[in-house]
């Protein structure tokens, strides 16, 4: 992810009935939406700066974020050839606190597709073999920079999914590139990404990413611009802009979707997901696209 940001959100609302992936989010009303389980996704920037009252976290304690309703982590362990300094502490702390755990990817176009889900590979296989967790899954992601080429995203696939047996998610920046990339690749190609959860990226209703796409307005509307998915399975709703020497939450606040520019009473801004389905279904994601960990 860019230094934009995701978030979770508030404790999971009990009387709620959350979607399962497919089903038509778009028409939940804010409660069901707010029922959702919250992901929290972090990198060697976090935490960003205080900026108001309340709780804060760091990469060896993340409780007050368990406290806040998130249900997982997700710890970049790499970008572009150069391995995230931060990782392995805040996965050792999530699993502390009792929180799913997994680990994203940053590919970028000036180091070879293989060479770097190589690195992330040995990098998720290591912090598996590390120590005893008490998850029992490492959900693995790729992060596919906006201007990423087609074949170096199916590369960085195959390359995963072929050492670990396991296919990863995919995260897409919002962007005219990716859209028309993957929107015109052929039937078998577009078969091929379909197996890797779409892993949405929505801060503004506003955003269409380009004059040839209208603003996506709500996630489905940005589900449909690529071309590819039916339906989102993760969706960034809030991400951390930098401007003027500070942190700017970037939080989705239309519609159905009234997200909160800070996570509960977290102190600080955060880049936060929701998951589009019941904590169940989550559990079993989570272990279908993760890396067995040691228990």
């Amino acid at each position: 992810m860019k230094r934009l940001s995701f978030l979770p959100l508030v404790f999971l609302l009990a009387h709620c009935t959350a979607p399962q992936p497919g089903s038509n989010a778009d028409s939940l009303p804010p409660a069901a939406t707010r029922g959702l389980p919250q992901i929290i996704n972090v990198s060697a920037y976090d935490p960003k700066e205080r900026q108001r009252e309340g709780r804060s976290y760091s990469e060896n304690d993340v409780s007050a974020l368990r406290a806040n309703g998130a249900s997982g982590l997700i710890a970049r362990a790499g970008k572009g050839g150069n391995l995230d300094t931060k990782c392995a502490n805040f996965l050792t702390a999530a699993d502390r606190a009792g929180m799913l755990v997994g680990v994203y990817y940053r590919l970028q176009n000036h180091v070879d597709a293989v060479a770097q889900a190589d690195q992330f590979i040995n990098r998720a296989q290591s912090l598996a073999r590390s120590r005893s967790w008490n998850a029992s899954s490492l959900l693995l992601c790729g992060d596919f920079d906006a201007n990423s080429r087609l074949s170096d995203i199916l590369r960085f696939m195959d390359r995963v999914e072929s050492r670990t047996g396991v296919v990863p998610v995919a995260y897409l920046e919002n962007s005219a590139h990716l859209k028309i990339l993957l929107g015109n690749a052929d039937a078998t190609t577009k078969a091929k990404l379909r197996r890797m959860p779409y892993w949405l990226a929505l801060y503004s209703h506003e955003s269409g990413a380009g004059p040839q796409f209208p603003a996506p307005g709500n996630p489905k509307g940005l589900v449909n611009q690529y071309r590819v998915w039916s339906d989102w399975t993760l969706w960034q709703y809030g991400g951390v802009d930098w401007e003027g020497g500070r942190s700017r939450p970037k939080v989705y606040n239309h519609g159905p979707w009234r997200f909160s520019p800070y996570f509960g009473n977290m102190d600080r801004p955060l880049e936060r997901n929701v998951f589009n389905g019941s904590p169940a279904a989550l559990q079993n994601f989570w272990k279908r696209h993760g890396l067995p960990l040691k228990r």
